[in-house]
């Protein structure tokens, strides 16, 4: 969809929203947006196997990039996703290669098996990446050796984006879309957006699905109603 082949703006009771589609991010090393708050977890991943410590946390708010890192780690390393489960083969698995435990905040784990799984892995030289939109602290561990493993490991945070990288964030999002905006319009969403990845996601979906829905191009009266929708949709929460 482009803007050359989009028909005029139409509104009316007809207008409906489509049905929802996953689009692909392009999740590459060079598609990678890298900005001084995430500096740090993408040298971390970039420096594998040559870790500081064979256990390494990333953390940072949703959507924050997490998830790209994991993909790239997983790429260069060939880890193997695990889940910490009993019964689930992950000290096996850390064992003989790279592991990789995503939304270790979210998805939960047994204590027992990710004690086993960090010994596993500083037994076999191997490494473990895990990430989560929490420090570790807050994960409410009761084990005590447990804890003890975690102090021990990396932790990298990615930080709240900055102005310019949520352009270029906002600019990436729509480019995986296959949709060109252009850079005033990406301007006027970020200085009246909320400071957050999460956001920048929401902004681009509604303005994406919106558009189809009209059948009209990316605009910046466009991208002002998703906003103001957005910023009602807030006040009213």
């Amino acid at each position: 969809m482009t803007d050359a082949k989009m028909a005029p703006d139409k509104r009316g009771a007809a207008e409906q929203l489509p049905l929802a589609f996953e689009h692909g991010s392009a999740t590459g090393r060079d598609d990678l947006l890298v900005s001084e708050r995430m500096a740090a977890a993408v040298s971390i991943v970039d420096a594998w196997p040559n870790w500081p410590s064979p256990v390494v946390i990333l953390t940072g708010p949703e959507g924050s990039g997490k998830s790209h890192l994991a993909q790239i780690f997983r790429d260069t390393s060939g880890a193997t996703d695990i889940l910490l489960q009993a019964g689930q083969g992950a000290s096996q698995a850390a064992a003989a290669g790279p592991v990789l435990f995503e939304d270790a905040d979210r998805t939960g784990f047994d204590e027992v098996e990710l004690f086993h799984v960090i010994n596993a892995v500083r037994q076999h030289g191997t490494t473990l990446l895990i990430t989560s939109r929490s420090f570790p602290p807050s994960w409410n561990v009761a084990l005590p050796d447990l804890n003890s493993r975690l102090k021990a490991a990396t932790v990298v945070e990615i930080g709240a984006p900055d102005e310019d990288l949520l352009g270029q964030l906002i600019t990436k999002l729509f480019a995986d879309r296959q949709l060109y905006i252009d850079d005033k319009i990406v301007s006027y969403i970020v200085s009246r957006m909320e400071r957050s990845f999460l956001a920048a996601q929401v902004v681009v979906d509604r303005m994406d699905k919106l558009a189809l829905a009209r059948r009209a191009k990316i605009s910046r009266s466009l991208a002002a109603e998703v906003l103001e929708t957005l910023e009602a949709a807030d006040a009213q929460e």
